[in-house]
């Protein structure tokens, strides 16, 4: 049996403390995750001492992860994301969100479509696995077929290694739960939901080679679904369609539902 741990990354005492708090279970450890968001906003020279303090207590330490959002996986040269590479990080989340200009204008993204794409690119061209995430609804009623296109399209950009749909949550304090409130923001019910999905899916083009992991089993999502993109394309959109299906008498749907 071996561990999978999770280390905050704040000031790099505290993170050797950390360390040294779980090396009782080094033989056991196989897997590391740089834990309270984003990482890679860390300094290059201060991740590359993290990492190299781990691979030094950890001998059966196969992978570091983390999450990273795209300005700083954009700061990042390609020479600094080898360094990190070879020091042992191999895989990064990546919070795609969506691929169209006007969604992630609205959500505050901080980067334009290209910027997005480019920045997920940079990632797969380092050697380093990159697993992104998108959220099924996020345009709304109104953009729900633009969202659902533009993304697909930045999916065949960046060719990732693993794919996750989750599904919009309205949270308590967010500028889409005030516009969905005042009646700007129109939400997908479930079935709609599934539309979407099933658009994303169809418009997503990997190169028969690939092996993209799709996996939608977030807590958000109505129902789960798991395959491997391009092979199991086919199969993946009957299981959407016939959840659609099942959803279609869902009529009464609570959006507060996902309120934290």
């Amino acid at each position: 049996m071996y561990r999978s741990v999770k280390f905050r990354t704040r000031p790099l005492e505290e993170i050797m403390a950390q360390i040294q708090a779980a090396k009782p279970y080094a033989l056991q450890i196989r897997r590391i995750f740089l834990a309270d968001g984003n990482a890679l906003v860390l300094a290059t020279d201060k991740l590359l001492q993290v990492l190299a303090v781990l691979q030094q207590t950890f001998p059966r330490l196969q992978r570091v992860s983390c999450y990273a959002g795209p300005k700083d996986m954009l700061n990042k040269s390609p020479a600094e994301l080898t360094a990190l590479r070879e020091a042992g990080l191999k895989l990064v989340y990546y919070g795609l969100e969506s691929g169209d200009e006007v969604v992630l204008k609205d959500v505050n993204k901080g980067v334009t479509a290209a910027e997005a794409i480019m920045a997920g690119q940079r990632i797969v061209e380092s050697g380093i696995k990159l697993s992104v995430m998108v959220i099924a609804g996020l345009g709304g009623q109104a953009g729900s077929a633009r969202h659902a296109y533009h993304t697909a399209q930045a999916v065949n950009a960046i060719r990732p290694h693993m794919l996750s749909a989750l599904t919009l949550m309205l949270y308590r304090g967010s500028q889409l739960l005030e516009q969905f409130e005042c009646g700007k923001f129109v939400p997908l019910p479930p079935a709609a939901i599934m539309g979407e999905l099933y658009q994303l899916i169809s418009a997503i083009e990997l190169p028969a080679a690939s092996h993209c992991l799709f996996r939608s089993n977030h807590s958000s999502n109505h129902i789960a679904f798991a395959a491997t993109l391009p092979k199991d394309k086919a199969r993946l959109l009957a299981d959407i369609k016939a959840a659609q299906s099942q959803l279609a008498d869902v009529t009464e749907w609570d959006p507060y539902n996902n309120v934290e």
